[in-house]
């Protein structure tokens, strides 16, 4: 295969689509990472000049990192791990669900250091190669909304400068990219949303062309390796005492 191959976990919906999407349409073979949605990850594959899908849980640390290495062993030039799949589940500060927590930790933090791990180690590359870890524009302006997740989020940001440091390569490079408010969320509606999208300094709406225009960037390895960069419309830059979800329906209410 003479195209540089990347793979995208959560790559079936939402902001992974797009970023397969735009991977695919710059001239990558893109492996779409699936959970449960075997009919959108092979459309959206069968869209593409070049794509392929696979299934993993990503609950399943053992089984990620399996996946990991089994692509490592046929993919001659894979540069580029986007772990972007995350779960998004609701707890407070005041009461942490314990289910919500372990599941949170696994699938936003464990397992995408694990997967990184496994890369950095075993992939093959004609040139360096790249992970881009999600995290969210809550590690810089958190809230007490959503706490096991936001937790996860901050544990997967501390693995950045340590996997750069300590487990990539002299050609290599790890990032993370922290979205803001993207996409309608949670049990968000249109109309919610509009108005949750603009809570950031620029009172615009981040698009998720924006995020996957990010993602292909950093491909390329330009930044200094560990940095992280926020895609949100300086959303991080503010103090918001609650989630933008809670947020907007406030400014609803009083409208």
């Amino acid at each position: 295969m003479s195209k540089p191959s990347v793979l995208v976990t959560g790559g079936a919906h939402r902001i992974g689509a797009e970023i397969a999407r735009q991977f695919g349409e710059a001239g990558w073979h893109v492996i779409i990472h699936y959970g449960k949605s075997q009919e959108d990850a092979d459309q959206l594959a069968a869209s593409l000049p070049s794509a392929e899908t696979i299934q993993c849980d990503l609950a399943d640390g053992d089984a990620a990192v399996a996946m990991v290495k089994e692509l490592a062993a046929r993919l001659d030039d894979w540069r580029v791990l986007i772990n972007c799949a995350a779960i998004f589940w609701s707890d407070h500060v005041t009461a942490l669900d314990p289910e919500t927590n372990r599941a949170a930790m696994q699938i936003n933090a464990v397992t995408p250091a694990r997967m990184a791990q496994t890369f950095l180690a075993d992939a093959r590359a004609r040139q360096g190669r790249c992970v881009i870890q999600f995290t969210d524009q809550k590690l810089e302006n958190p809230n007490p909304d959503f706490f096991s997740y936001t937790m996860s989020k901050h544990a997967a940001a501390a693995t950045i400068p340590m996997l750069a440091e300590g487990a990539a390569g002299a050609d290599d490079r790890v990032y993370g990219l922290a979205p803001g408010a993207i996409l309608p969320s949670h049990d968000q509606t249109e109309d919610e949303a509009e108005v949750s999208h603009r809570l950031n300094l620029l009172e615009r709406k981040t698009g998720i062309e924006e995020v996957a225009h990010a993602a292909l960037f950093l491909a390329q390895g330009t930044l200094r390796s560990g940095e992280t960069l926020f895609v949100d419309s300086g959303q991080h830059m503010l103090d918001q005492p609650r989630d933008v979800i809670y947020l907007a329906r406030e400014i609803m209410a009083q409208s």
